[in-house]
């Protein structure tokens, strides 16, 4: 990827709602090379979305937790991201290698929802749960500093 790219990348994870003229005057293109380019990376999946951060507490959500699972039959089917898709209190979920399978990530209003959800998640993919509740989030949807060479110089590590 290019430096100028990297460098839009870099400005939209910090605001995907900059706009063409404000990245073309941080990158020193013209508005319609920052247009084109971002259109590329859009093709390309480098820039998936664009996406609201919600205040999570203001729409009734408050807790947030981490629910580590593993299923009770080792020998039963890899298929518990399918299971719980319909779980809309799963904000992700994440394969992961260790003694869990899965850690998702889940927002709920109160510790009695979250226990209504404990059950549903073991239910619906027959799996033990393991479950951490976050007291306070310090910072999260940090950007990643793009802009900066990978490791090994442009291509990447040797």
């Amino acid at each position: 990827m290019e430096e100028i790219d990297r460098r839009i990348v870099t400005l939209l994870a910090r605001d995907g709602r900059m706009s063409f003229t404000d990245l073309a005057r941080e990158t020193g293109l013209s508005v319609s090379a920052v247009h084109q380019r971002v259109r590329r990376l859009e093709k390309r999946g480098v820039v998936r979305g664009y996406a609201a951060i919600v205040d999570h507490d203001a729409i009734g959500l408050p807790l947030t937790a981490f629910v580590s699972i593993k299923p009770i039959d080792p020998a039963a089917p890899d298929d518990a991201p399918e299971r719980l898709a319909h779980l809309t209190a799963i904000e992700a979920c994440h394969s992961v290698a260790g003694d869990e399978s899965y850690i998702l990530k889940v927002r709920v209003a109160s510790p009695v929802a979250l226990e209504d959800l404990l059950q549903q998640i073991r239910a619906a993919a027959n799996v033990s749960t393991r479950t951490t509740v976050v007291l306070s989030t310090p910072y999260e949807h940090r950007a990643p500093d793009v802009a900066a060479e990978p490791p090994g110089g442009q291509d990447g590590p040797a």
